[in-house]
This record gives C-alpha cells, sequence and structure tokens, in this order.
C-alpha cells in the first residue's frame, strides 16, 4: 500500500498526539516507547500527579526569563521522556533495548535516563540544541535519528 506509514513515521505521528495532552506553556512535547513494534509506555510534558499545572500557575521560566535548553531545575514540568519512563518503571515493563520516539530531541538530563533505561535508538522529529545530550549518546553507543514528518525519511544525527 503506497499510503501506509513506516513504523518510525508511525510512532513519531502517535508522539505528536501524546503531545497534545501536554500542560507545558512554551513547548509541547510527546514521546512513546517502542519494542518489537508495540507501544510500552507514554509520556508528555507536564507538572507531576496531585501539582497544579503551568497552565493554572503560569511558567516560572517565563517569569524568571530563562532561556531554553538551561537551568532545567527551574521548571514545574516533568520532560515527556522522563514521564514516559516512569510509566514503565510504575507498570513494571522493562525498557531495556527499546527505542524512544519523541517529538523533541532529547536534553542532558533525558539523555542520561534513555542511556541507563538501556534505550539503544531514539528517534526525534524535531531538533534541540544540546550538545551535551548528543555527545554523551554518542559514547553510550545509543543511536539518535532524526525523522521527517513529511517523508517518513530517516536521518542518523550521530
Amino acid at each position: 500500500m503506497k499510503n501506509r506509514p513506516s513504523w518510525q513515521k508511525y510512532f513519531i505521528e502517535m508522539a505528536y498526539l501524546v503531545s497534545s495532552r501536554s500542560t507545558c506553556l512554551r513547548r509541547k512535547v510527546g514521546a512513546i516507547i517502542v519494542k518489537n513494534n508495540q507501544v510500552l509506555a507514554t509520556g508528555y510534558n507536564g507538572a507531576p500527579k496531585s501539582v497544579p499545572h503551568c497552565s493554572v500557575t503560569g511558567c516560572l521560566r517565563e517569569q524568571l526569563n530563562v532561556p531554553s535548553g538551561e537551568r532545567h531545575e527551574l521548571c514545574r514540568g516533568v520532560h515527556a521522556e522522563q514521564n514516559a519512563i516512569i510509566q514503565a518503571a510504575v507498570n513494571g515493563t522493562s525498557i531495556q533495548n527499546a527505542e524512544l520516539y519523541c517529538t523533541t530531541q532529547p536534553c542532558i538530563i533525558c539523555a542520561k535516563m534513555i542511556i541507563n533505561s538501556e534505550i539503544k535508538r531514539v528517534f526525534v522529529a524535531e531538533s534541540y540544541n544540546d550538545k551535551m545530550s548528543l555527545e554523551m549518546f554518542t559514547q553510550a553507543n545509543v543511536e539518535l535519528i532524526k525523522v521527517d514528518r513529511e517523508t517518513g525519511q530517516l536521518t542518523k544525527i550521530n
């Protein structure tokens, strides 16, 4: 079938659907963890459970004029990749040797969690300027691959 998307395009589109649940005011991010073409866990960025969302409290990073990519601790939100990893852990699902699909390239904090979770490949749709995460993925032999949302074309980043 000519209109059938590749697995990578299919899962990236699913990550965008997951991102629609995000309560972040700056950047809506979605992530899914997949193994053997089966979804194991999903996550989007937002405040922790039972904590008011930024859509209610306002964005602390905006209030403090924190530039994108800096001072991640000055944020009420948990990143999409972190929430997907946490969801797998809470549900007792092994993500060892899985793949992660994310709307945006992971930051260094998420990269470290992905590496220690033993996820082997990360597919992203959008770049994020974090040289340290790129270096760490390369050192840990985690493949980082960009998926073009329109064509589904894959481009190896590291």
